[in-house]
């Protein structure tokens, strides 16, 4: 079974795509360096950053952790 941070870093970077982390990151109200350490599975998040993310993102939490997003 594959880890939660690593399915968030897999699903954030799928939806960055082409767009630069730092342009990414201003979008869903983080800084850079936690997007990046976010798409690396290094940073443990908070529920609080979970909930900018799906605020931002319009999706709901299970959405960050599943390839269907």
């Amino acid at each position: 079974m594959e880890r939660l941070e690593k399915k968030l870093a897999r699903t954030l970077r799928r939806l960055r795509g082409d767009t630069t982390q730092r342009d990414f990151a201003k979008k869903l109200g983080i800084d850079h360096g936690s997007l990046n350490r976010i798409e690396q599975a290094k940073q443990n998040v908070t529920i609080k950053t979970l909930h900018k993310l799906c605020e931002r993102l319009k999706c709901n939490i299970a959405d960050l952790f599943d390839d269907a997003l």
